[in-house]
């Protein structure tokens, strides 16, 4: 059984200012969840917590499997202590996919390797790993070449397989489309549909591009001014929204 993701009151402040403010939401597993909202509602944030890189000033993060509840405590609010072995284990069964993608200055393949190494897997494992990996964002063709020379698009794919490489339960992205062309982004999409048919795991992933929510949500959630306001099916929330703030978004008169 996967991991199901639960926040619980989630809260967080930067410099006295409230970014999230008591959010709460159930992950279902197995399933696309795009995050949306106007520039600073607090989705990165949101994300960033939900994937264990920030805690919480308040609130839970929660992940639930055969009905054991794993807390993570680096992120119940308030709590800043190190990571426990059980934290670390977790952590090994999420991955989060960055707008900017940081490559080593070595080969495609050897990055996309880099996190089944440091987990002591044998070459031969590795090997498979990896190039089913590339083979299915696209990259096969490249992966003896330096990863410094290629595309910002290809870039973000060697980013997305280096993510899925370790077989996540969860995977968060953040704008993994940011910036990039309509070619890439759509080899991107693709990407991302294909990962969800062949992997079966659960999606959560920011974007702006509501079309790009169109395509891939199968459900949606909205963030205003730290809070989630509104969330359902992808048909529910596009077609009747039960926020008026959501229907201004959606139709383009939200002003950000």
């Amino acid at each position: 059984m996967s991991l199901r993701l639960t926040v619980s009151n989630i809260g967080k402040t930067y410099d006295g200012k409230p970014v999230l403010k008591d959010c709460s939401f159930s992950f279902d597993s197995n399933c696309i969840y795009v995050l949306m909202g106007p520039n600073g509602s607090g989705k990165s944030t949101f994300l960033r917590i939900c994937a264990l890189l920030e805690h919480p000033d308040t609130g839970e993060v929660n992940f639930v499997e055969d009905n054991t509840l794993h807390t993570p405590p680096l992120v119940r609010g308030g709590v800043k202590g190190g990571i426990l072995k059980k934290d670390t284990e977790l952590r090994r069964r999420i991955s989060l996919v960055l707008p900017k993608i940081g490559l080593f200055n070595t080969t495609v393949f050897k990055n996309v390797a880099y996190g089944l190494k440091i987990r002591g897997m044998k070459k031969k494992e590795i090997e498979e790993r990896v190039n089913n990996a590339l083979e299915l964002v696209g990259l096969i063709h490249k992966k003896n070449l330096t990863a410094l020379t290629l595309s910002s698009g290809e870039t973000q794919r060697v980013g997305i397989a280096r993510a899925i490489v370790i077989e996540p339960e969860v995977l968060f992205l953040d704008e993994p489309t940011a910036s990039l062309d309509p070619q890439s982004t759509t080899i991107i999409e693709e990407t991302i549909s294909k990962i969800k048919e062949y992997n079966r795991l659960t999606i959560i992933m920011v974007t702006h591009n509501i079309f790009q929510a169109k395509r891939l949500a199968e459900s949606v959630l909205f963030i205003y001014e730290g809070r989630i306001i509104d969330h359902g099916s992808k048909m529910d929330f596009f077609e009747k929204p039960r926020d008026e703030r959501v229907y201004k978004f959606i139709t383009g008169q939200m002003v950000y």
